[in-house]
């Protein structure tokens, strides 16, 4: 069967000044040091448009082929999220008590975390987020999805933000292992646990733990033709 020729419409952009995307830009980056990872939820409701919003923004991440190899689950059923807890916990407790090296137990030290995730009950919403490892075509067919584990995690990457944006605190959580997930949630043999996104406002008094993320010179590298320190003889 001869492929479909491809087909373009005109792209949707807008050319600002530079004082205008500065200062966007500069708004932006103010938002987002706000945010932190937040494991105290509060049990108040969040209204269902702000996490369809945000999984609209998600969905809008590039992807590998434009395969959009991802699925989101909405969970607040109190039944489900239990059930979610309990399996995450029995996960948990064996990595912290077994499975976890030492060097990764004293990584985590300074975030006070434990086996015990009181949040996946309390927050109003958790986001299962599922990767799409292959899909079916028109004809029924299996097709192979490329580019799976960097597409999806775009796509978390942008939830987060509009999460952010939007006003509601997250946490990221990735019990390990996590083939609980598709079975509680009722996926497809073709989807698989990425990543499990508690959602609400903080509780009263929250507290995060006093981190700091590393300057700017710390991660960023200017390939800009000019000699470095380390060519400087």
């Amino acid at each position: 069967m001869a492929a479909t020729p491809p087909r373009f419409v005109p792209l949707d952009w807008n050319r600002e000044p530079e004082s205008v995307q500065l200062a966007a830009i500069a708004e932006f980056e103010a938002v987002m040091k706000r945010r932190r990872t937040v494991r105290h939820f509060s049990p108040e409701p969040v209204a269902l448009e702000l996490i369809e919003r945000a999984i609209t923004v998600a969905g809008t991440a590039p992807s590998g082929a434009h395969q959009q190899p991802w699925r989101f689950v909405v969970v607040s059923d109190p039944v489900k999220k239990r059930e979610i807890r309990l399996a995450a916990e029995a996960e948990e407790k064996e990595n912290y008590e077994h499975r976890f090296p030492p060097e990764w137990l004293e990584a985590l030290a300074p975030l006070g975390t434990d086996w015990r995730k009181e949040f996946l009950e309390t927050a109003p919403f958790l986001i299962v987020v599922f990767r799409l490892d292959y899909g079916w075509n028109e004809e029924g067919q299996k097709t192979k999805h490329y580019y799976v584990p960097e597409s999806v995690g775009i796509a978390c990457g942008f939830l987060l933000a509009a999460l952010h944006v939007a006003g509601l605190a997250t946490l990221t959580h990735t019990p390990n292992p996590m083939g609980f997930l598709a079975r509680i949630c009722g996926r497809p043999a073709n989807e698989r646990a990425f990543l499990l996104i508690p959602v609400g406002y903080p509780a009263a008094g929250t507290q995060v733990p006093d981190l700091v993320r590393k300057p700017l010179e710390d991660i960023l590298v200017l390939l800009d033709g000019l000699p470095s320190e380390a060519s400087i003889t």
